[in-house]
């Protein structure tokens, strides 16, 4: 095929193989040409190589930080991204853009009479059973209304293309509309692996649909300046990295249910500021876990009385909790009549032929024609005969599962569905190295503006299906994505995310800080730096085992003394046995918690839950493996442990240069400074003892990174008094334990207060009483009892700090303005 490829053209290639109904194939002339232009660009951009073409996106994919899980996964999975998108005429779009508007408006109104008058069960036009059979309606929602009367926000469709060219939908996704964010970032891998390509044909932009996205969950807040978040369910989420994504894109605020308190009928946010009003949220999270004394009791991960915050009107909450109801298969069955009772009009977009067998005769229909149908469960639950399937084409069934089936039918007829079984058109893909056609679906994404009007965002969310399940979840094993671009027939204007509002009102202030933010991000802090000591010893080990004229000898007292403290922080098992696999354990035993592996296995954890806030530089050095090393060539110990500083050092150089010096920026600094400050008592005390041995005074000033700055300040070999004046108390000294202090107390000192009368909080206080400890003393007067109480000190403010920021878990009243704003 390759070889085809570039002899004939890529296009030629395959239109020779494609089948009929393929979406290039079948493309009108002028379209064609478009394909045509578009394949021959992409093939000249990699010398009609597919596989360095794919290779290109995956690595832009990549450094965009995208990812997913897929169930059971523990490991996020480098996102699937096909680099040839697919082309749709805005005149066949306009098609499309009509039918989901008018099916929102829909689904709009049929949740709406489901939680108010229930018109549609009195008057014998849905089946009672419909309703209360679904997981998802929500008893307690009824009688409660949305703020602006506006149960659903953000609405998703799957649709897909037959042979002949006739759209239809597959399924509604009300809950979470997962995909929304990859499409964004399919657009934004294709943008940079590809130029000006997109452009060049006319491609609609995307941004506009996000902005008038935004500005609708504006629009149903009670506040004119709203405070707007995501709820998300955590970064173990399968879709974490995309609600990540789309809260950063958006500014919306990322918020875990831990985040958030109810008190007096408002949502507030825990923040470092105190309690902050949440008017609005986007949720990811399914009805069920949003509350657990409203909805589901085991819910985990959702805010206690948040129902009553709905229910007092003061909430924007988009979906609606029960909007999922509309989900079930089941209704599938009853939309285009629905659509004529309550819209006047047939469906624009047909959906794909549904029985339920909840009534006889369409019961007898499916049983009757169970070989040519695919039957799946009416609400998305395990029923006879489906187990952990929830469909089942009738020709794949042999007779034990088909007489099964038809005795759970018989049994629960109110269970199933039977649905015509789908053939969809094909797009062109790249697959191990060939152009090849693949079957595809479209998931499309539509929003309600600040007029309350539906907007349909000019692409979609392709999955191209390795297998043909179209009714899988978002990606199964071995699926691609792609994107969809709607080709205009005239230049795109180059519309952002600004939109065409105007410009907002200048602020210098940054984002408001959620205490969970601020504890993750001191601790990443604390722990890259904690990675960073443990690497800069193992390297003052293995450079001593190599060099043993400009070092100590591997079995001084200095190097036992090292390895001893690798122990104390987990970083090996044992102090006894060959250099070379003790330093191999501190740098790559995933097991033991203080090695650099789990360290930074632990950095990246801690990172997942700021990926709203950290930049994608940040993943890619993360994300990086170990180097190579051999336990038993002290070199390699040495490259690996050299390469790894300079790794960290590279974090420390985003943080210093690309993080605004906002509070997050603050508590970050604040933690690293905390753990050099700790590790600097410690190694003191261990090196730089009264007794302390040239080797032991070398070393330190090596760990240090002071060397340098002694040997400019003295012409002498290490003495121990001034040793120690430079690494603890030389308050120009980046790298001393006064040095630390000092900066701690001037985040601590710049961080907002919750006290009205001017008197200093807990962490501030003690803060001041460290640096105003270390400030009198020169390295002649240092003690170890002074290292000791210094070390006490700073652990007693690394609580206090923690207490103060990190845990508010009371409910302050609304009563006080000062927090409740």
């Amino acid at each position: 095929m390759a070889d085809a490829l570039a002899t004939a053209g890529w296009a030629d290639a395959y239109l020779a193989q494609a089948p009929r109904g393929d979406l290039f194939a079948a493309a009108a002339p002028d379209m064609a040409e478009r394909w045509c232009g578009m394949l021959d660009r992409l093939s000249d951009q990699c010398q009609a190589d597919p596989a360095a073409l794919a290779a290109n996106v995956t690595r832009q994919a990549i450094d965009l930080g995208m990812a997913f899980r897929l169930t059971g996964d523990q490991q996020e999975r480098p996102w699937p991204l096909s680099p040839v998108p697919l082309l749709i005429d805005a005149r066949e779009w306009s098609h499309i853009e009509q039918g989901l508007a008018q099916r929102a408006e829909l689904l709009e109104r049929v949740i709406s009479d489901i939680y108010s008058t229930q018109s549609l069960v009195r008057e014998g036009k849905l089946p009672a059973s419909v309703v209360a059979g679904s997981p998802h309606y929500w008893r307690v929602m009824t009688g409660t209304p949305p703020p602006r009367g506006h149960f659903l926000h953000f609405y998703a469709a799957d649709i897909g293309r037959g042979p002949a060219g006739e759209w239809r939908v597959l399924a509604d996704r009300v809950r979470t509309p997962v995909g929304v964010g990859y499409a964004l970032e399919n657009r934004l891998a294709l943008s940079r692996s590809t130029g000006d390509l997109l452009g060049a044909m006319n491609t609609r932009r995307l941004a506009p649909f996000f902005d008038e996205l935004r500005r609708g969950l504006a629009a149903d807040c009670v506040r004119a300046d709203p405070r707007i978040g995501l709820l998300t369910p955590g970064r173990f989420n399968q879709s974490y990295a995309e609600q990540a994504h789309l809260a950063r894109y958006l500014g919306l605020l990322l918020v875990e249910g831990d985040d958030l308190i109810v008190s007096d009928g408002q949502l507030f946010v825990r923040t470092i500021q105190g309690l902050k009003r949440v008017d609005g949220l986007w949720r990811w999270m399914d009805s069920r876990f949003l509350d657990p004394l409203a909805f589901d009791g085991e819910s985990r991960i959702g805010v206690p009385d948040l129902y009553d915050a709905c229910a007092r009107g003061g909430l924007m909450l988009a979906n609606w909790p029960g909007a999922g109801v509309i989900e079930s298969r089941a209704f599938a069955a009853f939309l285009p009549r629905l659509a004529k009772a309550l819209l006047g009009a047939e469906l624009i977009l047909p959906n794909i032929a549904t029985w339920w067998c909840g009534q006889p005769a369409e019961r007898a229909h499916v049983t009757g024609r169970i070989g040519d149908l695919v039957v799946g469960s009416a609400f998305d639950q395990d029923a006879a005969g489906l187990q952990d399937r929830r469909f089942l084409p009738g020709s794949a069934m042999d007779d034990a599962r088909r007489a099964t089936l038809l005795e759970g039918i018989a049994r629960r007829p109110m269970d199933y569905v039977g649905q015509e079984v789908v053939k969809l058109s094909t797009t062109p893909a790249i697959v191990d190295g060939r152009l090849a056609p693949l079957p595809f679906t479209l998931r499309v994404f539509v929003a309600r503006d600040s007029l309350g009007q539906w907007r349909i965002m000019p692409g979609a969310f392709a999955r191209l299906a390795a297998h043909g399940d179209i009714r899988a979840a978002l990606m199964g094993e071995g699926d691609l994505s792609a994107d969809m671009c709607v080709i205009d027939g005239r230049p795109v204007p180059p519309d952002t995310l600004l939109g065409s509002g105007g410009s907002p009102a200048i602020r210098r202030i940054g984002g408001m800080l959620p205490a969970k933010a601020a504890d993750n991000l001191y601790w990443l802090g604390r722990y890259i730096e904690r990675a960073d000591m443990t690497l800069r010893i193992v390297r003052a080990i293995v450079g001593g085992s190599i060099e043993v004229d400009l070092g100590p000898a591997v079995a001084s007292p200095t190097m036992a003394r090292l390895v001893d403290q690798l122990a104390r922080w987990g970083a090996i098992s044992q102090t006894a046995g060959p250099i070379g696999p003790l330093c191999a354990q501190a740098l790559g035993d995933g097991v033991r918690p203080g090695s650099v592996q789990a360290l930074m296995a632990t950095v990246a954890g801690i990172g997942a839950g700021l990926r709203d806030r950290l930049a994608i530089d940040f993943w890619r050095l993360v994300r990086l493996p170990l180097p190579a090393f051999d336990g038993a060539v002290t070199e390699t110990l040495l490259d690996a442990s050299s390469r790894m500083i300079e790794r960290i050092s590279a974090l420390s150089g985003l943080a210093a240069e690309n993080m605004g010096r906002t509070e997050g920026w603050r508590f970050h600094d604040m933690g690293r400074r905390m753990e050099r400050a700790v590790n600097g008592c410690r190694l003191t005390m261990l090196l730089g003892h009264d007794n302390a041995s040239n080797d032991d005074l070398s070393i330190l000033l090596d760990l240090s990174d002071s060397q340098i700055s002694y040997r400019n300040r003295y012409l002498t070999g290490p003495s121990l008094a001034p040793v120690r004046d430079l690494v603890a108390l030389e308050p120009q000294n980046p790298r001393s334990i006064a040095w630390q202090a000092a900066r701690i107390a001037e985040h601590i000192a710049a961080l907002p207060t919750l006290r009205a009368d001017g008197m200093p909080e807990e962490p501030q206080r003690l803060a001041g009483a460290l640096v105003a400890q270390l400030a009198p003393l020169t390295g002649d007067m240092l003690t170890m009892d002074d290292l000791a109480n210094a070390e006490a000190r700073l652990l007693a403010l690394s609580d206090a700090v923690g207490q103060r920021y990190f845990l508010q878990v009371r409910k302050e009243k609304s009563e006080d303005a000062n927090l409740l704003s």
